[in-house]
């Protein structure tokens, strides 16, 4: 068995209660949250652009820029709001005035700066948080949560307003190993039955449903078994190795919008032809 798919210990963080998830049920958006066992995999890039493939196929969507740390969606956006999430949560702001056009068309809430001191999961951070959430959901068609990586207790709470989780990760073994973790604290924490997997970076054809594969094992043998409950895995597509996407990054561009004929940008369109069709309801 590959090292890097070993189970390794993880750090339990203080149990978040699930909040439950606001979706679609009630007329609303879907929400999904994108996260990651481990920074620096690509994470807030995904949501961005995956951001921008949904809206060109007619969906309404807005972005929340939920890492309340380290938030940097403003950097990938080349973006500097005048008013970010942090004055909505102190109340120097209403939340309409905070929500911005982004480029390609989608809505966004960012975070900013100075959001430190929202970094923990007090009683108050949940209920502003919560309150957002169901503020903005009846005036979209998905909502994408960026959260922070890592299994951090505003993380997880993050994610449990999700009905889908869409885990980023690349073939590294520390990603790999951060992912797992990750997952299994999904399972045992917020008995999660299915996550979806996004491999980015991947250098051949196949990689990210061998990982997926391989994953699976490794939660069929250990976390399954201590559970109880099965946890699947859904291979959701790569996101190839791609010289262009350093550059849209470097540029602080899109990638759909700069180069839209490259092999990341084509696989991400094929990304959100997938969302679309197994977890939202195709634009008229």
């Amino acid at each position: 068995m590959n090292d890097a798919l070993s189970p390794q210990p993880t750090n339990p963080a203080a149990t978040v209660p699930p909040a439950p998830p606001v979706s679609a049920a009630g007329g609303g958006a879907r929400i999904i949250a994108i996260t990651s066992g481990k920074g620096g995999v690509g994470k807030t890039f995904v949501s961005a652009n995956l951001a921008a493939a949904l809206t060109r196929r007619g969906q309404r969507v807005l972005v929340l820029d939920a890492d309340l740390g380290l938030a940097n969606l403003d950097v990938v956006l080349n973006l500097h709001p005048k008013i970010t999430l942090h004055d909505v949560f102190t109340g120097k702001a209403s939340l309409d005035d905070a929500i911005i056009q982004a480029p390609g068309g989608f809505s966004v809430l960012l975070a900013g700066s100075g959001m430190v001191e929202y970094s923990r999961l007090t009683p108050e951070v949940r209920n502003q948080f919560l309150n957002v959430i169901q503020a903005i959901t009846p005036n979209y068609d998905v909502v994408l949560l960026d959260t922070g990586a890592g299994i951090s207790d505003v993380v997880l709470f993050s994610i449990s307003l999700a009905s889908e989780v869409l885990i980023v990760a690349t073939p590294e073994p520390t990603s790999l190993t951060d992912a797992y973790a990750a997952i299994k604290v999904l399972a045992m924490q917020q008995k999660r039955q299915h996550v979806r997997m996004i491999i980015n970076q991947a250098a051949r054809p196949g990689d990210g449903r061998a990982i997926t594969s391989q994953l699976q094992q490794v939660l069929d043998r250990f976390v399954s078994t201590e559970s109880g409950r099965a946890m699947r895995l859904i291979h959701m597509g790569d996101i190839p190795a791609d010289p262009s996407v350093r550059d849209a990054v470097m540029r602080r561009q899109l990638l759909l919008l700069q180069m839209p004929g490259c092999p990341a940008a084509l696989a991400i369109a094929q990304l959100a032809n997938k969302i679309e069709s197994t977890l939202l309801v195709p634009a008229a």
